[in-house]
């Protein structure tokens, strides 16, 4: 499934280029991930727990670097993991786009996303909305993040992003796909004009 979402930070897009180049630093923005270790160059060995009420997914696996393109502000990571306790797989190809947007950076991604098993079963509606939460967490977190660090604050001092909590995860899944409904049924439908 192709999800695509995007959202401003309000710094300079080659400083935002320059912070997606030290990927602990990114990883610590995205909620429920962690890095485990490196294993190459551009290669990542890690964990992404999410929980969607009653059922916690926990992935391990490894993120690749495929493409870093400094001119096109183009990047793009091939990640795969498997459930810890069996009982699914993800694998994901996301390809990140940064340009300027006045004087932020607009950051536009795209996932093209292959899950099977337990996370599997929930619609693709459900998958992306909470995908788009769990945007809107790692936007703000990446913006804590490159401000602490302008401002001096050593890495060490700098908290990691929280676990993805089932309840809030699950309430603003909840109400994005309240909000398609209530667009889908509840709005008067309004014919183009001849």
């Amino acid at each position: 499934m192709l999800i695509s979402t995007d959202f401003e930070v309000g710094q300079p897009v080659d400083k935002v280029w320059a912070f997606f180049d030290d990927i602990p630093h990114v990883a610590a923005c995205l909620p429920g991930a962690e890095l485990t270790d490196e294993v190459g160059p551009d290669a990542y060995k890690g964990n992404v727990a999410i929980r969607m009420g009653p059922v916690k997914l926990q992935f391990a696996g490894t993120a690749t670097i495929k493409e870093r393109d400094e001119d096109a502000k183009r990047l793009v990571v091939d990640a795969a993991g498997a459930d810890e306790k069996g009982r699914g797989q993800a694998a994901m190809l996301l390809t990140a786009v940064l340009s300027a947007a006045g004087g932020g950076t607009k950051v536009e991604v795209t996932q093209d996303l292959q899950l099977s098993g337990a996370a599997a079963q929930y619609g693709r509606g459900m998958v992306a909305d909470v995908t788009a939460v769990l945007m809107k967490d790692f936007s703000r977190n990446l913006q804590d993040r490159m401000t602490a660090l302008q401002e001096g604050r050593s890495a060490d001092e700098i908290t990691s992003a929280a676990p993805a909590s089932g309840l809030s995860v699950g309430f603003a899944a909840l109400r994005l796909a309240l909000a398609r409904v209530f667009r889908r049924f509840f709005l008067p439908y309004r014919p183009s004009p001849s």
